[in-house]
């Protein structure tokens, strides 16, 4: 009998398949089009079905790129060199199954926190939490104000304020299971002392400081505070503090973001001394990763498959500063074959994350020129 269930619940799981509503913009016809998505895990096969003519797009094809965790509302997958935009769960069973899995919440670093932020992102992911947006701000007080409207009766209402002013934030969407109510038990107590004694794996004991970061109490608040950071339609772009003096630029290649490395590649970079003035995590459609590379085109044989890695994931750009920044950063980013890099340079970033020339840990800024033209593609023409 017991067999027999065993049996019956493997074939279940054999059959599993998940439905979702995706988008893809389609830029020659200046068109969004809408797909069914079909995820089969048992074998990472995907399936489409075109919406409005109800016919079949895309056969049953193995996508070995494409994981379970990849699909939440909100994600985007690269298919085929097609970027598609999840925009809902395609029936109920799919709803059902994931819609606790795919919680999420928002996570802000306060400002004492952001010199400490490659650690902790580090701590973040090893709570089990994926980051799945990114992006670092500077709030008015009437932004912040406008942020913290449901806690205006609340005594620590002007210390919430203060926090979120001193100083330029890290806003963070946090994909997880049961994220919000996780994420409220991984920040701990707010007095140190006590988190120590109670809940010594919380960021308050573990950093020793009490409100370094927050997080809001329920799904509702959640749903709006990320819109606040993150707009989705059409609302207010929050302003970045990028710096463009002695500045030179970092992009985090898919590849690592998707390895979870991402945490370590920063907190290495700032445990180096660089300073970083703005951080955000980009999806790049393959027309602005051919105008960002286009200094490699005709130059250099990987090109075409530099940015075909640049468009497979979310990346994370940096914009970093120091003295003589560009020649720094590219001293530390290493040659761009990481094999190489672990003969001549072994601590360089490329020799410790890189794979092979493609995937190599990090983009760097090569000509001290375009240092400031590189920053300023991301965080002066793409954010906005």
């Amino acid at each position: 009998m017991l067999g027999g269930n065993l049996e019956n619940q493997n074939s279940e799981e054999d059959c599993k398949r998940y439905c979702f509503v995706v988008d893809w913009y389609d830029a020659v016809a200046s068109l969004t089009r809408r797909y069914q998505f079909l995820y089969y895990p048992k074998d990472k096969s995907v399936e489409m079905y075109e919406y409005k003519k109800h016919r079949v797009f895309l056969r049953r094809t193995v996508c070995d790129n494409i994981s379970l965790e990849d699909l939440y509302i909100g994600s985007v997958i690269n298919l085929f060199s097609r970027q598609l935009n999840v925009v809902d769960f395609g029936d109920e069973f799919t709803r059902r199954e994931l819609t606790n899995q795919t919680q999420k919440t928002l996570g802000l670093l306060n400002a004492k926190a952001v010199p400490k932020m490659g650690e902790m992102f580090e701590f973040i992911q090893n709570k089990g939490f994926k980051i799945t947006k990114m992006k670092m701000c500077v709030l008015t007080r009437a932004e912040a104000a406008e942020f913290c409207l449901g806690y205006k009766d609340k005594e620590f209402y002007m210390k919430l304020i203060e926090n979120m002013t001193s100083g330029p934030v890290v806003a963070l969407e946090l994909l997880g299971d049961d994220a919000i109510c996780s994420w409220l038990r991984a920040l701990g107590p707010v007095n140190t002392e006590e988190a120590v004694a109670s809940a010594p794996l919380t960021i308050s004991a573990h950093f020793g400081e009490a409100n370094l970061c927050y997080g809001p109490r329920c799904a509702g608040e959640a749903a709006q505070q990320l819109e606040f950071f993150f707009p989705t339609s059409g609302g207010i772009i929050r302003r970045n503090p990028v710096v463009l003096e002695d500045c030179t630029c970092c992009v985090v290649k898919p590849h690592a973001v998707l390895s979870g490395l991402a945490p370590k590649i920063i907190r290495t970079i700032t445990d180096a001394g660089f300073e970083i003035t703005a951080i955000q995590m980009f999806h790049l459609e393959r027309l602005c990763a051919e105008e960002f590379l286009e200094v490699y085109k005709g130059v250099v044989p990987e090109y075409p498959s530099m940015v075909t890695e640049l468009t497979s994931g979310p990346c994370v750009a940096i914009a970093l500063r120091a003295k003589d920044a560009p020649k720094a950063f590219r001293e530390m980013a290493g040659p761009a074959d990481p094999e190489i890099a672990r003969h001549l340079r072994p601590r360089s970033l490329r020799a410790q994350f890189g794979i092979d020339k493609i995937k190599n840990a990090v983009h760097c800024t090569d000509l001290p020129e375009d240092g400031i033209l590189e920053v300023e593609y991301f965080f002066k023409i793409l954010d906005r």
